[in-house]
């Protein structure tokens, strides 16, 4: 089939873990023998367009003139979006656009309905479940805007249980409109032999690291960590916390740890390398995700391919992921003594840790593989492009069928199966 996906991140211009998760979906629906074109945001010193993996990617300026805000930059990006998907739509026929999240939802919209293309949904999250609720209007547009764009597609897609009850409650949608399909993970992308060198960047050799990496914002409970480690300290006194990554909750994290008496114990890593990133993996003695709201928590997927265990909060996609005492631990979300005894547990006991990390990367390389991910997305994609209510739009607007759809239907050679799509 051929896919055109917009995404306002991907690789290497990364916000999120979602970059990433177009980025891998989009290389192994390749692998399988699809076409794929990716359009996203532009940054400094990229390629306009390029191949990777044999994905095509095309990278774009938002439109002219400063924004006045970030909802007028995502306006000016949409329109951007929406005229390169256009100009890419007149030269060849996709059969479907995919729309991840609400910040391309206005170029997903006018791509269906000027070449009567279905629209596929991935929402990766919600304005409403990372605030626990629309509290000022800023907010409450965003959610507008993401309702929307749910109610635009033909399918909505959700990476776990807890997500697709989020969406069906907060949009009102309809059950058989929402499909689940997890994330997934290449676990060699994330695994990399121990460099003492890069060790000592981070910590002293006999203290035991404590790694996070995420979005520095309220819900992903950095500061519940913070909280935690006086009292991991109380029983493991050589402990480094290393905090990987950016964003606006910086600020109040950094004065948190000073007004712990945290300072030399905690270090703010800021924005690192995925090179660096896999040494963190692999020297780390446990990796903490505390978050207050997490709709899947692909970091969790990263650590277990990396053989780093994990204690991870028990909220949202990590309850579906993570096991207690089979493949992590998992603690109380926003209680800082439950995360410490679960902390100390594993720093306590090499074996267990052993354990959890050895099932863990058993189960990431078994559950989380990103051909048969992109088998489910294929699927969902041909069962919408293919009914008959699709077949139907396209004709009335004077669409071909797509080139598979025209292949699949061709006169049979003798002995050949009948074609799967009638």
């Amino acid at each position: 089939m051929r896919i055109l996906m917009l995404s306002w991140e991907y690789p290497p211009r990364v916000i999120g873990g979602m970059a990433h998760v177009v980025c891998e979906l989009s290389r192994a629906l390749v692998r399988e023998g699809n076409e794929v074109e990716v359009v996203t945001a532009m940054e400094e010193n990229l390629p306009p367009a390029e191949e990777d993996e044999g994905v095509i990617i095309h990278r774009v300026w938002p439109y002219h003139g400063r924004p006045l805000n970030f909802f007028a930059w995502v306006h000016q990006l949409n329109l951007a979006i929406l005229e390169k998907g256009v100009s890419l739509s007149l030269r060849r026929r996709f059969d479907l656009v995919h729309a991840h999240d609400w910040l391309v939802a206005y170029a997903g919209r006018g791509l269906k309905h000027i070449f009567h293309m279905p629209l596929i949904a991935s929402i990766h999250a919600t304005e409403f479940g990372r605030n626990q609720g629309l509290h000022n209007d800023e907010q409450r547009y965003i959610g507008e805007v993401e309702w929307y764009l749910t109610y635009e597609a033909w399918r909505v897609i959700c990476n776990s249980r807890y997500m697709r009850q989020e969406v069906e409650s907060v949009f009102n949608l309809p059950p058989d409109k929402i499909s689940i399909i997890p994330n997934g993970i290449r676990p060699a992308a994330f695994q990399a032999a121990p460099d003492l060198e890069v060790r000592r960047r981070f910590a002293a050799p006999e203290e035991k690291i404590i790694f996070f990496i995420g979005r520095l914002v309220r819900e992903k409970g950095v500061q519940v960590l913070l909280e935690a480690l006086p009292l991991i300290r109380n029983r493991f006194p050589a402990v480094r916390a290393v905090i990987a990554g950016q964003g606006p909750y910086f600020e109040e994290l950094h004065r948190l740890a000073l007004n712990l008496g945290l300072d030399g114990h905690v270090v703010f890593a800021g924005f690192i390398d995925e090179a660096t990133r896999n040494q963190l993996y692999a020297h780390a003695d446990v990796a903490v995700f505390p978050s207050l709201y997490e709709p899947f928590g692909l970091v969790v997927l990263e650590a277990m391919a990396a053989g780093t265990p994990v204690v991870a909060s028990d909220t949202g996609g990590f309850s579906e992921t993570i096991m207690h005492g089979v493949n992590g631990l998992k603690a109380a979300a926003g209680s800082a003594a439950d995360l410490a005894e679960q902390v100390c547990a594993l720093l306590g006991d090499p074996e267990l840790s052993r354990r959890l990390a050895r099932q863990a990367l058993q189960e990431v390389e078994e559950k989380y593989s990103w051909p048969a991910i992109a088998r489910q997305y294929e699927a969902i994609y041909q069962q919408i492009v293919f009914s008959p209510e699709a077949r139907r739009w396209r004709r009335e607007a004077g669409r071909p069928e797509p080139l598979f759809s025209q292949r699949e239907m061709a006169s049979p050679s003798p002995g050949s199966p009948p074609p799967r799509y009638s």
